[in-house]
Protein backbone atom coordinates (compact mmCIF):
# COMPACT_ATOMS: atom_id res chain seq x y z
CA UNK A 1 0.00 0.00 0.00
CA UNK A 2 1.37 3.40 -0.96
CA UNK A 3 2.13 6.14 1.56
CA UNK A 4 -1.09 7.79 2.72
CA UNK A 5 -3.38 5.42 0.79
CA UNK A 6 -6.68 4.74 2.58
CA UNK A 7 -7.82 1.58 4.29
CA UNK A 8 -11.37 0.82 3.21
CA UNK A 9 -13.61 -1.78 4.86
CA UNK A 10 -16.87 -2.68 3.11
CA UNK A 11 -19.50 -4.19 5.41
CA UNK A 12 -22.26 -6.28 3.86
CA UNK A 13 -24.39 -9.21 4.96
CA UNK A 14 -27.83 -10.64 5.42
CA UNK A 15 -30.51 -8.34 6.77
CA UNK A 16 -30.64 -8.76 10.54
CA UNK A 17 -27.15 -10.27 10.82
CA UNK A 18 -25.62 -7.31 12.69
CA UNK A 19 -24.29 -4.75 10.19
CA UNK A 20 -25.19 -1.85 12.49
CA UNK A 21 -23.25 -3.47 15.35
CA UNK A 22 -20.27 -4.14 13.07
CA UNK A 23 -20.19 -0.52 11.94
CA UNK A 24 -20.36 0.66 15.56
CA UNK A 25 -17.32 -1.51 16.36
CA UNK A 26 -15.37 -0.02 13.47
CA UNK A 27 -16.36 3.51 14.47
CA UNK A 28 -15.11 2.80 18.00
CA UNK A 29 -11.83 1.62 16.43
CA UNK A 30 -11.31 4.99 14.72
CA UNK A 31 -12.86 4.38 11.31
CA UNK A 32 -14.95 7.06 9.61
CA UNK A 33 -18.22 5.28 8.83
CA UNK A 34 -20.95 5.81 6.25
CA UNK A 35 -24.14 3.75 5.96
CA UNK A 36 -25.98 2.77 2.78
CA UNK A 37 -23.77 4.76 0.45
CA UNK A 38 -24.70 4.02 -3.21
CA UNK A 39 -21.88 2.10 -4.83
CA UNK A 40 -21.56 4.65 -7.64
CA UNK A 41 -20.65 7.30 -5.02
CA UNK A 42 -17.91 5.29 -3.29
CA UNK A 43 -15.00 6.71 -5.27
CA UNK A 44 -16.30 10.27 -4.90
CA UNK A 45 -16.67 9.78 -1.14
CA UNK A 46 -13.13 8.42 -0.83
CA UNK A 47 -11.84 11.38 -2.85
CA UNK A 48 -13.50 13.77 -0.38
CA UNK A 49 -11.95 11.84 2.53
CA UNK A 50 -8.51 12.22 0.93
CA UNK A 51 -9.05 15.97 0.58
CA UNK A 52 -10.08 16.41 4.23
CA UNK A 53 -7.74 18.22 6.64
CA UNK A 54 -6.25 16.07 7.97
CA UNK A 55 -6.90 13.35 5.36
CA UNK A 56 -9.11 10.46 6.46
CA UNK A 57 -7.33 7.14 5.93
CA UNK A 58 -9.55 4.65 7.82
CA UNK A 59 -12.98 4.32 6.22
CA UNK A 60 -15.81 1.81 6.71
CA UNK A 61 -18.75 1.68 4.33
CA UNK A 62 -21.95 -0.29 4.91
CA UNK A 63 -23.59 -0.70 1.53
CA UNK A 64 -27.19 -1.65 0.84
CA UNK A 65 -26.95 -5.06 -0.77
CA UNK A 66 -30.61 -4.93 -1.79
CA UNK A 67 -29.68 -2.72 -4.77
CA UNK A 68 -29.01 -4.69 -7.93
CA UNK A 69 -26.47 -2.08 -9.03
CA UNK A 70 -24.52 -2.63 -5.81
CA UNK A 71 -24.30 -6.37 -6.39
CA UNK A 72 -23.25 -5.88 -10.01
CA UNK A 73 -20.66 -3.14 -9.51
CA UNK A 74 -19.03 -3.89 -6.15
CA UNK A 75 -16.44 -6.38 -7.51
CA UNK A 76 -15.22 -3.83 -10.07
CA UNK A 77 -15.06 -1.06 -7.46
CA UNK A 78 -13.02 -3.23 -5.08
CA UNK A 79 -10.62 -4.24 -7.86
CA UNK A 80 -10.17 -0.62 -8.97
CA UNK A 81 -9.46 0.61 -5.43
CA UNK A 82 -6.90 -2.12 -4.85
CA UNK A 83 -5.22 -1.34 -8.17
CA UNK A 84 -4.93 2.28 -7.02
CA UNK A 85 -3.07 1.17 -3.88
CA UNK A 86 -5.86 1.18 -1.30
CA UNK A 87 -6.04 -1.56 1.30
CA UNK A 88 -9.54 -2.93 0.81
CA UNK A 89 -11.36 -5.57 2.83
CA UNK A 90 -14.88 -6.92 2.52
CA UNK A 91 -16.69 -8.23 5.61
CA UNK A 92 -19.81 -10.32 5.10
CA UNK A 93 -22.10 -11.03 8.06
CA UNK A 94 -23.88 -14.38 7.97
CA UNK A 95 -26.45 -15.94 10.29
CA UNK A 96 -28.60 -19.05 10.43
CA UNK A 97 -32.18 -18.97 9.19
CA UNK A 98 -33.60 -19.87 12.62
CA UNK A 99 -31.73 -17.05 14.37
CA UNK A 100 -32.70 -14.47 11.73
CA UNK A 101 -36.36 -15.51 11.92
CA UNK A 102 -36.31 -15.12 15.72
CA UNK A 103 -34.68 -11.69 15.42
CA UNK A 104 -37.37 -10.50 13.02
CA UNK A 105 -40.12 -11.88 15.25
CA UNK A 106 -38.68 -10.17 18.31
CA UNK A 107 -38.37 -6.79 16.57
CA UNK A 108 -41.58 -7.22 14.51
CA UNK A 109 -39.78 -5.86 11.48
CA UNK A 110 -40.60 -6.85 7.91
CA UNK A 111 -37.84 -8.58 5.98
CA UNK A 112 -36.99 -6.51 2.87
CA UNK A 113 -37.34 -9.53 0.60
CA UNK A 114 -40.51 -11.00 2.11
CA UNK A 115 -43.02 -8.17 2.29
CA UNK A 116 -46.33 -9.90 2.87
CA UNK A 117 -44.69 -13.33 2.82
CA UNK A 118 -42.64 -15.68 4.96
CA UNK A 119 -39.48 -14.36 6.57
CA UNK A 120 -37.75 -17.65 5.70
CA UNK A 121 -38.47 -17.07 2.00
CA UNK A 122 -37.02 -13.56 2.16
CA UNK A 123 -33.86 -14.81 3.87
CA UNK A 124 -33.24 -17.46 1.23
CA UNK A 125 -33.93 -14.97 -1.57
CA UNK A 126 -31.46 -12.49 -0.12
CA UNK A 127 -28.82 -15.18 0.44
CA UNK A 128 -29.15 -16.25 -3.20
CA UNK A 129 -28.84 -12.67 -4.49
CA UNK A 130 -25.73 -12.06 -2.38
CA UNK A 131 -23.75 -15.10 -3.52
CA UNK A 132 -21.36 -12.93 -5.51
CA UNK A 133 -20.76 -10.66 -2.53
CA UNK A 134 -20.11 -13.66 -0.26
CA UNK A 135 -17.56 -14.96 -2.77
CA UNK A 136 -15.84 -11.55 -2.69
CA UNK A 137 -15.59 -11.41 1.12
CA UNK A 138 -12.23 -11.49 2.89
CA UNK A 139 -13.93 -12.24 6.22
CA UNK A 140 -17.24 -14.10 6.68
CA UNK A 141 -18.52 -13.76 10.26
CA UNK A 142 -21.41 -15.94 11.45
CA UNK A 143 -23.27 -13.88 14.05
CA UNK A 144 -25.77 -16.64 14.92
CA UNK A 145 -24.23 -17.38 18.32
CA UNK A 146 -22.78 -13.95 19.08
CA UNK A 147 -24.14 -11.30 21.40
CA UNK A 148 -23.48 -7.63 20.63
CA UNK A 149 -20.17 -7.53 22.52
CA UNK A 150 -18.91 -10.76 20.96
CA UNK A 151 -19.79 -9.58 17.45
CA UNK A 152 -17.93 -6.30 17.98
CA UNK A 153 -14.90 -8.20 19.28
CA UNK A 154 -15.00 -10.57 16.30
CA UNK A 155 -15.14 -7.70 13.79
CA UNK A 156 -12.17 -5.96 15.40
CA UNK A 157 -10.25 -9.24 15.58
CA UNK A 158 -10.73 -9.82 11.85
CA UNK A 159 -10.06 -6.27 10.70
CA UNK A 160 -7.27 -5.16 13.01
CA UNK A 161 -5.76 -8.54 13.84
CA UNK A 162 -5.45 -7.44 17.43
CA UNK A 163 -3.68 -9.71 19.88
CA UNK A 164 -6.12 -9.05 22.71
CA UNK A 165 -6.74 -12.01 24.97
CA UNK A 166 -9.70 -14.23 24.16
CA UNK A 167 -12.78 -13.20 26.12
CA UNK A 168 -14.10 -16.05 28.29
CA UNK A 169 -17.86 -16.52 28.70
CA UNK A 170 -18.73 -18.79 31.64
CA UNK A 171 -22.17 -20.38 31.91
CA UNK A 172 -23.39 -22.43 34.88
CA UNK A 173 -26.38 -24.66 34.21
CA UNK A 174 -28.34 -27.69 35.35
CA UNK A 175 -28.30 -30.78 33.16
CA UNK A 176 -31.93 -31.47 34.08
CA UNK A 177 -32.88 -28.33 32.10
CA UNK A 178 -30.80 -29.16 29.03
CA UNK A 179 -27.32 -28.27 27.83
CA UNK A 180 -26.75 -24.69 26.60
CA UNK A 181 -26.13 -24.27 22.91
CA UNK A 182 -22.95 -22.80 21.44
CA UNK A 183 -20.42 -24.11 23.96
CA UNK A 184 -16.80 -24.56 22.96
CA UNK A 185 -15.99 -26.44 26.19
CA UNK A 186 -18.23 -28.26 28.67
CA UNK A 187 -17.33 -29.61 32.10
CA UNK A 188 -19.51 -31.83 34.28
CA UNK A 189 -19.14 -31.14 38.02
CA UNK A 190 -21.80 -33.59 39.26
CA UNK A 191 -18.92 -35.61 40.72
CA UNK A 192 -18.28 -32.92 43.37
CA UNK A 193 -19.88 -32.85 46.85
CA UNK A 194 -23.52 -31.75 46.55
CA UNK A 195 -24.82 -29.07 48.98
CA UNK A 196 -28.36 -30.08 48.08
CA UNK A 197 -28.11 -32.87 50.63
CA UNK A 198 -27.20 -30.47 53.44
CA UNK A 199 -30.44 -29.00 54.78
CA UNK A 200 -28.67 -25.81 55.90
CA UNK A 201 -27.33 -25.16 52.38
CA UNK A 202 -30.07 -26.53 50.13
CA UNK A 203 -31.94 -23.24 49.62
CA UNK A 204 -28.76 -21.21 49.12
CA UNK A 205 -26.65 -20.87 45.98
CA UNK A 206 -23.05 -21.43 44.95
CA UNK A 207 -22.48 -17.68 45.00
CA UNK A 208 -22.40 -17.84 48.81
CA UNK A 209 -19.13 -18.54 50.58
CA UNK A 210 -20.34 -21.47 52.72
CA UNK A 211 -21.81 -23.27 49.72
CA UNK A 212 -18.68 -22.69 47.63
CA UNK A 213 -16.53 -23.99 50.49
CA UNK A 214 -18.66 -27.14 50.72
CA UNK A 215 -18.07 -27.78 47.00
CA UNK A 216 -14.43 -26.83 46.63
CA UNK A 217 -12.68 -26.91 50.00
CA UNK A 218 -12.17 -30.66 50.13
CA UNK A 219 -9.75 -33.01 48.43
CA UNK A 220 -12.01 -33.90 45.52
CA UNK A 221 -13.18 -30.35 44.86
CA UNK A 222 -9.75 -28.77 45.22
CA UNK A 223 -8.13 -31.35 42.93
CA UNK A 224 -10.87 -31.00 40.30
CA UNK A 225 -10.56 -27.21 40.29
CA UNK A 226 -6.76 -27.30 40.08
CA UNK A 227 -6.88 -29.71 37.13
CA UNK A 228 -9.53 -27.55 35.44
CA UNK A 229 -7.34 -24.44 35.79
CA UNK A 230 -4.36 -26.38 34.47
CA UNK A 231 -6.38 -27.48 31.42
CA UNK A 232 -7.56 -23.93 30.70
CA UNK A 233 -4.01 -22.62 31.09
CA UNK A 234 -3.10 -24.97 28.25
CA UNK A 235 -6.24 -24.53 26.11
CA UNK A 236 -7.00 -20.79 26.11
CA UNK A 237 -3.71 -19.79 24.41
CA UNK A 238 -4.56 -22.27 21.64
CA UNK A 239 -7.87 -20.47 21.06
CA UNK A 240 -5.96 -17.18 20.90
CA UNK A 241 -3.52 -18.57 18.34
CA UNK A 242 -6.55 -19.53 16.26
CA UNK A 243 -7.76 -15.92 16.41
CA UNK A 244 -10.83 -16.59 18.55
CA UNK A 245 -12.34 -13.39 19.93
CA UNK A 246 -14.18 -15.35 22.64
CA UNK A 247 -14.70 -18.85 24.02
CA UNK A 248 -17.80 -20.06 25.84
CA UNK A 249 -17.38 -22.59 28.65
CA UNK A 250 -20.29 -24.45 30.23
CA UNK A 251 -20.09 -25.85 33.77
CA UNK A 252 -22.97 -28.18 34.58
CA UNK A 253 -24.35 -29.89 37.67
CA UNK A 254 -27.73 -31.47 38.30
CA UNK A 255 -29.86 -28.39 39.01
CA UNK A 256 -27.53 -25.50 38.23
CA UNK A 257 -27.81 -23.93 41.68
CA UNK A 258 -24.88 -25.09 43.81
CA UNK A 259 -21.86 -26.88 42.34
CA UNK A 260 -21.77 -25.38 38.85
CA UNK A 261 -22.34 -21.89 40.23
CA UNK A 262 -19.57 -22.25 42.80
CA UNK A 263 -17.10 -23.50 40.19
CA UNK A 264 -17.99 -20.73 37.72
CA UNK A 265 -17.55 -18.06 40.39
CA UNK A 266 -14.16 -19.48 41.38
CA UNK A 267 -13.09 -19.77 37.74
CA UNK A 268 -14.16 -16.20 37.00
CA UNK A 269 -12.08 -14.91 39.89
CA UNK A 270 -9.06 -16.99 38.83
CA UNK A 271 -9.29 -15.80 35.20
CA UNK A 272 -9.69 -12.14 36.19
CA UNK A 273 -6.60 -12.39 38.37
CA UNK A 274 -4.78 -13.55 35.23
CA UNK A 275 -5.95 -10.41 33.44
CA UNK A 276 -8.65 -11.90 31.27
CA UNK A 277 -12.03 -10.38 30.36
CA UNK A 278 -14.74 -12.66 31.73
CA UNK A 279 -18.53 -12.68 31.54
CA UNK A 280 -20.65 -14.86 33.84
CA UNK A 281 -24.15 -16.24 33.27
CA UNK A 282 -25.81 -18.42 35.93
CA UNK A 283 -28.58 -19.75 33.72
CA UNK A 284 -30.55 -21.85 36.18
CA UNK A 285 -29.64 -20.51 39.61
CA UNK A 286 -33.06 -18.96 40.20
CA UNK A 287 -35.07 -22.00 39.16
CA UNK A 288 -37.06 -23.84 41.81
CA UNK A 289 -35.13 -27.00 42.55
Amino acid sequence: MSQGAPRVVFVSGLSGSGKTTAMAALEDAGFTCADNLPVQLVEQFLHLCAKANPPIHKIALALDAREEQFRAELPAVVEKLRAAGSQVEVIFLESSVDVLVNRYRETRRVHPFSRGGLVETGIETERRLLRQVIALADHVIDSSRLNVHELKASVIQHVLGTSRATVVNLISFGFRYGTPQALELLFDVRCLPNPHFDATLRERSGREGEVAAYVLENERGATYFARLCEWLDFTLPLFEQEGRAYVTIGIGCTGGRHRSVAVVEALAEWLRQKGRDVSVDHRDVERLQ
